[in-house]
């Protein structure tokens, strides 16, 4: 059975719109994730023996961990199928065309951006139009 969404990159990226999570991110890489860490997580990816988190600036900064970027958190509206080809693809060369840094998270139904917080207005204008 394929998985559910739309596989047409044309129709993935005419009907495109951006939605930006409330708050500032960023990410904290750690051998001992604590509880903390994991309670206030919006993402985590396990390397090997070190945990990174994606979370809100304030925890990292409570947690006492450096804050090395601060990030606005987009998320592409679209429902893209996990078969689809091209969307990320498509997605990087329009903000590498503005010069914006990006980083791509998958989840199940959509696609989120961690771009750096000062760039946020540019990235969801190249997105948008």
């Amino acid at each position: 059975m394929p998985a559910p969404g739309e596989t047409d990159i044309d129709k993935m990226l005419a009907t495109l719109a951006v939605e930006q999570r409330a708050g500032v991110f960023t990410y904290v890489a750690t051998d001992k994730p604590t509880r903390e860490l994991r309670v206030e997580a919006h993402a985590t990816v396990v390397e090997g023996p070190t945990t990174t988190f994606v979370l809100p600036v304030d925890a990292a900064e409570r947690a006492g961990h450096p804050v090395p970027v601060r990030l606005a958190w987009l998320s592409l509206t679209v429902q893209s199928s996990l078969e689809a080809v091209g969307l990320t693809a498509a997605v990087s060369a329009m903000l590498t065309a503005e010069g914006i840094p990006c980083n791509v998270l998958a989840g199940y139904y959509h696609d989120h951006l961690l771009v750096p917080i000062e760039r946020v207005n540019d990235a969801i204008r190249v997105l948008t139009t």
